[in-house]
């Protein structure tokens, strides 16, 4: 979806606002190592998509805390910012750190053999005779 300057900065803004509600003001031991990736409010502010991520073995738990303290950080957020409608907040496990952590780690693994094969083809690059008969 196409995000204006505005929609980018009311996202942001809702971003900054519930990272600092769980730093702050929540006091569940669930939600301390969870981090805000990401924010999407909707047009008419009445929804906002929070996506998290947190440890592997603490998704659950996540969830759980966040379905508990919904309401609360709803009012805490509503408060903090001058909008006419405290959006409905729907929390989402954002799993793209996940994924960037299991590539960089195939990536480190595969990197002996990507560099015998880069030493190979340099060597046979090497090998070859110019088209100039030399």
């Amino acid at each position: 979806m196409k995000q204006g300057s505005s929609n980018r900065r009311v996202n942001g803004q809702a971003q900054e606002v519930i990272s600092s509600i769980l730093l702050f003001e929540i006091s569940d031991p669930r939600l301390a190592l969870v981090t805000i990736t990401g924010c999407e409010v909707s047009y008419d502010r009445s929804f906002c998509n929070v996506f998290y991520t947190a440890a592997p073995d603490a998704y659950e738990d996540a969830a759980a805390a966040f379905k508990a303290a919904s309401g609360r950080i709803r009012s805490l957020m509503a408060r903090k910012l001058s909008w006419r409608v405290a959006p409905e907040l729907r929390f989402h496990l954002d799993k793209s750190v996940d994924e960037a952590e299991r590539i960089a780690a195939a990536l480190k693994a595969d990197a002996p053999r990507n560099e015998a094969s880069a030493a190979a083809a340099a060597a046979a690059a090497d090998a070859e005779p110019t088209e100039d008969g030399e």
